[in-house]
């Protein structure tokens, strides 16, 4: 799971490279409070295909949430939050163009 982590702040640049947020991501997973993240990716995947750009996990009232942010293939940028535990997509918003 680390070298998976480590890809992902590789790519998605700053969001993920500390290492208190891949500590924290690593403890909830050994502790059976979240999915792996490559269950969360095929969840948002199915919801909105296209490249995460950004992602984040953040406890929110007491529940993991991931925080993603994509492009699709065709260049439109959307945020989206998943239920860390369950991999259901709770919001899907696209980012208004400027």
């Amino acid at each position: 799971m680390t070298r998976l982590f480590l890809i992902l702040a590789l790519l998605a640049g700053p969001a993920l490279a500390d290492d208190d947020g891949q500590d924290r991501a690593r403890r909830a997973l050994q502790a059976g409070e979240i999915l792996p993240l490559s269950d969360i990716l095929a969840a948002a995947a199915a919801a909105r295909p296209g490249r995460v750009i950004e992602l984040e996990l953040e406890r929110d009232d007491g529940r993991w949430i991931y925080e993603l942010e994509l492009v699709t293939p065709e260049g439109r940028l959307y945020e989206m939050e998943v239920d860390a535990a369950t991999a259901t997509v709770l919001e899907l918003e696209r980012e208004e163009d400027d």
